[in-house]
């Protein structure tokens, strides 16, 4: 059963796509039957950079055409049109594929954590689906994403690939723990409600931040990132109100001019800041006027600062890319080698079975002419040939497991079945053909 992978990434789409081809969860048990009706083993990965479809189906299937045709319908164009942010990676590459994805290799942000856990969901919400004929994962896909989980973890504890602040949005965490040590208990005031907020909201609550205010000019949006990350929502005009009762401010709103100038600073804090108060601007224009950095107690930080935390950290994750790939190298090899011997066993059972076919006739045959001889005889015979038998096949068999292993096995195999007409069928089908004097249809190919 070849194993592909059909998907767009942040590679190969912008943001505006990417978002249309996204499955939402309710979404995804009718897209998997639909591709296990062509008898595939279905895993769908959909995050906010990338959708893909892991197969593993027959040959002769078109499970692949299928995978392609539902992604294009998803975005509303013809399969011609979304070729070009469509890729498709088969066997040894498409297993690499998604080694690199769960081991953040291939992440917008090198080494970013959250894709390990996002690849899980993706493998878990499958695994729940069941069709007419069974689960919609069988064996090769659930080793198949195992051993990803196994990689990604190798990867992640064995090189410094995810140490280290990388995005604008841990690096200002990062420097929020400088100040206060643990964020476990802390009060958190957000103004604006875009994207780049509600990350670093995300963060900072995923470190224990146990107060959010979300302050915005339009409240309807702040009433809904503060109900998305569990906080209360205020209007614009009292977040000076706002900043006696917490320690962290992240500041990221469109505003042409600062939102928090040290006059608004002092008129809110009359006193001045009791305890630390760090101020987190990742806003371009900024938000916070430098002079509100020189109050006491009072610590700002703008982009560029953020920036070059991540532009260092990224350094020394780039550093751990060649150990990084060779753990992902050598899993593929683990991997393929397990895999293509699923193919090879048939063959050999079919082989073994050929031969003991062969024996038994035979010995049959020859007994009936030595009917004299006395059952020990015919016993030691008996082994004799047996043993003869397990002798002709031990090479066949070693050199077929190997042959899977290094990546010939497809042609090798082939070339068993047919010399040992282990397809019973084509072999009926060519001796009626000559029998009828129908020349033989692939008499140039075996000739080749």
């Amino acid at each position: 059963m070849p194993v592909a992978v059909v998907g767009a990434s942040h590679r190969t789409a912008p943001i505006e796509l990417r978002e249309r081809f996204a499955f939402g969860r309710a979404e995804l048990p009718d897209a998997l039957l639909a591709l296990a009706r062509e008898s595939a083993e279905t895993v769908i990965l959909s995050t906010c950079n990338r959708t893909e479809v892991y197969l593993a189906a027959p040959e002769g299937s078109h499970a692949v055409e299928l995978a392609r045709d539902l992604l294009a319908a998803r975005v509303g164009m013809t399969v011609g049109e979304a070729a070009r942010h469509l890729y498709v990676h088969r066997d040894r590459v498409a297993v690499e594929h998604l080694f690199r994805v769960s081991s953040g290799l291939d992440s917008m942000i090198l080494g970013e954590p959250q894709i390990q856990g996002q690849v899980k969901e993706a493998y878990a919400a499958a695994r729940e689906v069941a069709g007419e004929d069974g689960a919609v994962v069988g064996q090769a896909l659930h080793r198949l994403f195992q051993s990803a989980f196994s990689i990604g973890g190798r990867v992640r504890g064995e090189t410094g690939l995810g140490r280290g602040a990388a995005s604008v949005s841990t690096a200002a965490v990062d420097l929020a723990k400088k100040i206060f040590g643990s964020l476990k208990g802390r009060g958190a005031l957000v103004l604006g409600a875009g994207e780049m907020s509600e990350l670093t909201l995300q963060c900072l609550r995923d470190e224990g931040v146990r107060t959010a205010i979300v302050a915005n000019r339009t409240f309807e949006r702040a009433k809904e990132l503060a109900e998305k990350c569990g906080g209360r929502a205020i209007q614009w005009d009292e977040f000076g109100a706002a900043l006696a009762d917490v320690d962290i401010v992240v500041c990221s709103t469109a505003a042409p001019h600062p939102v928090v100038t040290r006059e608004r600073l002092r008129a809110a804090l009359p006193g001045g800041a009791r305890r630390p108060l760090c101020f987190i601007d990742i806003a371009i224009p900024r938000d916070v006027e430098p002079a509100v950095g020189d109050e006491p107690n009072v610590f700002l930080y703008n982009v560029d600062d953020l920036q070059h935390i991540v532009d260092d950290n990224l350094g020394r994750r780039r550093a751990q890319l060649p150990a990084a790939e060779a753990i992902v190298r050598q899993g593929v090899e683990d991997f393929w080698q397990w895999y293509a011997a699923l193919a090879v066993v048939p063959t050999i059972r079919a082989l073994r079975d050929r031969g003991e076919e062969v024996r038994r006739a035979e010995v049959e045959r020859a007994m009936r002419q030595l009917a004299h001889l006395s059952p020990e005889d015919q016993l030691a015979i008996d082994a004799l040939t047996r043993a003869l038998v397990n002798k002709v096949l031990h090479a066949p068999t070693v050199n077929l497991r190997h042959a899977a292993g290094n990546g010939r096995g497809t042609g090798v195999l082939d070339a068993v079945r047919y010399l040992f007409e282990l397809d019973r069928e084509a072999a009926d089908r060519d001796a009626a053909d000559a029998e009828a004097g129908t020349p033989e249809p692939h008499a140039t190919t075996r000739q080749g």
